[in-house]
């Protein structure tokens, strides 16, 4: 159940993406609610998963690729709109290959990237990973931040001159808050990214070893 609501999303965010490309106000505006789901069905699939007791090392990696196909796909639909610089995306992708070569290393020793056989060392980058509070902080924040950035376009299509929802991108407020959640997310992939990298060594000279 927890592995169709993954691909569920995908099906989903694929969707949103074409409904962006349609550039139709109203289609603009839907899409903003779908982008809210995909993003709330990110904690779904999770949560169905522990209360059917039905976890696994599978639903983990394919949970982690269905986030960055999500991600991925946004921030390149985004630059690709001229709402942010191709260097956002850019960023993200390397991150997340570097990322997911060194998980790699560390499931091959038979840890996971979250729960109570992490490969992550210490508190600290246990914190910053794998704690639900960062987990849904990072969420919350690409979310709102993707969320900005569709109504950023909606609000610039023809058919909404004039409308209230053009308007209220026009707050200077809005745009702060905005623009924050943006930058904020893409900072926080850096920081969630970097103790992986880090923590990994210990994982890839294990792995060394083995190969000698």
């Amino acid at each position: 159940m927890a592995n169709l609501i993954t691909i569920g999303r995908l099906v989903l965010l694929f969707v949103t993406i074409a409904l962006i490309y349609t550039h139709s106000y109203p289609l603009a505006l839907l899409s903003i609610g779908l982008i809210v789901v995909v993003f709330l069905s990110d904690g779904l699939d999770g949560f169905v998963a522990r209360r059917r007791n039905s976890t696994s090392e599978f639903g983990a990696v394919l949970d982690i690729a269905g986030d960055r196909v999500v991600e991925n796909a946004l921030w390149i639909v985004f630059a690709e709109l001229g709402l942010i610089g191709v260097w956002a995306p850019l960023v993200v992708m390397t991150r997340g290959f570097l990322v997911d070569a060194m998980r790699s290393v560390g499931y091959s020793q038979g840890k996971s990237a979250f729960g109570a056989n992490t490969m992550m060392l210490t508190p600290l980058s246990r914190f910053l990973t794998a704690s639900r509070f960062m987990r849904a902080f990072y969420g919350a924040a690409k979310g709102l931040g993707f969320v900005f950035l569709t109504g950023l376009f909606a609000a610039g299509l023809p058919d909404a001159v004039g409308t209230s929802f053009a308007a209220l991108y026009d707050q200077q407020w809005v745009r702060i808050a905005g623009w924050f959640m943006v930058y904020a997310a893409l900072a926080l992939t850096i920081v969630r990214g970097v103790p992986v990298l880090f923590d990994a060594m210990y994982y890839v000279r294990g792995y060394d070893k083995q190969c000698q």
